[in-house]
């Protein structure tokens, strides 16, 4: 099969560098932080080089497109951050469910500070929080849900936030949208393909088919079932990533001259499908792991 290599990524746009000095000089105009991440791929969704750039600002980590994760996998995520001393969130920003839990969260994780605002006669001025996170994770999408309103621009589409934009929630929260920043280089190839999967980075930088293989096998190994039932197909244990999407591609009927099967067409689609949930509820990484 394809080369592991062959999906590993490595880019780091110039719009990106400017995203965060932007967000570092934006960083004194917050009370906190809300990191989005995907629930499909929770570690490999957060941006380490926001670690060093946040330092000691109270963070609450927000675990998004939960209706789209395994719910067994999330609950396990959410128990591992709390035990691990950190605030946590799971939320379906398009449906929004959890969304609705934001603002009680938000006060929950700054309680020390708005008690000693309180103390110098200073109640009621609103929380102000920036939403952090990598593309396409649905920070638009989340804030439009939690202000119950179209208030920042969402897409597809990496960097489509520009500009700055504070969001009113309620009386006692705003939101500060930023764009979607990547890091220069994925260290771990795992990382670079789970953000492939999910559609974190450009799809014309990457061979299709070959994250298509590993995807593939991902999900025979760890949902054989979910991915035997969409597909139609028989005993797939121990098959690798070429004949699964062969076998696949066969079920579906994408076939070209001479009854080839068309991998090209069976790629996209099992990689379309996996975005957009029609497998079932997946998710990619433990936290254990």
């Amino acid at each position: 099969m394809a080369d592991r290599d062959q999906v590993n990524v490595n880019w780091f746009p110039g719009h990106m560098t400017k995203a965060l000095r932007t967000m570092e000089g934006d960083l004194k105009l917050v009370d906190a932080v809300i990191e989005l991440t995907d629930a499909r791929i929770p570690r490999s969704s957060r941006n380490p080089a926001l670690d060093e750039m946040l330092g000691q600002k109270p963070r609450l980590v927000l675990l998004n497109r939960a209706d789209l994760a395994d719910p067994a996998a999330t609950e396990r995520w959410l128990r591992y951050y709390r035990a691990s001393g950190v605030a946590a969130l799971a939320a379906d920003s398009r449906g929004g469910k959890g969304v609705e839990k934001l603002p009680a969260a938000m006060r929950g994780l700054l309680k020390e500070k708005l008690e000693r605002l309180a103390a110098k006669g200073q109640a009621g001025r609103p929380i102000r929080a920036m939403v952090v996170g990598i593309p396409n994770v649905g920070k638009s999408t989340f804030i439009n849900k939690a202000a119950g309103r179209k208030a920042a621009a969402a897409g597809n589409k990496p960097g489509v936030t520009k500009g700055r934009q504070w969001i009113t929630v309620d009386r006692s929260l705003e939101l500060l949208d930023t764009p979607g920043v990547l890091w220069p280089r994925f260290e771990d190839p795992a990382v670079g393909e789970h953000l492939a999967f999910t559609g974190a980075v450009k799809e014309e930088i990457l061979d299709q088919e070959a994250l298509a293989l590993r995807l593939a096998e991902l999900l025979n190994r760890e949902y054989r079932e979910l991915f035997r039932a969409r597909y139609k197909l028989g005993d797939t244990e121990g098959l690798d990533g070429p004949a699964l999407l062969e076998a696949a591609a066969r079920k579906r009927g994408f076939l070209v001259s001479g009854g080839e099967t068309d991998l090209e067409r069976m790629s996209r689609v099992l990689l379309d499908e996996f975005q957009a949930g029609s497998l079932g509820r997946i998710t990619l990484e433990e936290p254990e792991c």
